[in-house]
């Protein structure tokens, strides 16, 4: 499970087995959400709605990161770490 980045009790990743659309994973409190990178939704999952405009602004300034990561992951390439939302 590859760690992207780590904030506010959240945890952003992306899985080098991953299929279908560009995507992340985040982590709270034992409740997981999956997000599109390409316009920015919850597609799968479930968090508190504050967890989930957290994980939109962080994305909305890491978009092109994210997608750089999810090409690498593809490709089977170590990731890089995201600065965190601060």
């Amino acid at each position: 499970m590859p760690e992207l980045s780590r904030f506010l009790g959240i945890v952003i990743t992306i899985y080098y087995k991953e299929h279908g659309i560009p995507h992340f994973h985040a982590k709270y409190a034992g409740q997981r959400g999956v997000f599109s990178i390409e316009d920015l939704q919850l597609i799968e999952g479930s968090l508190p709605k504050r967890i989930v405009s957290l994980v939109l602004e962080w994305a909305f300034d890491h978009r092109e990161e994210l997608m750089k990561n999810w090409a690498l992951a593809k490709n089977k390439k170590p990731l890089t770490k995201i600065q965190p939302l601060v």
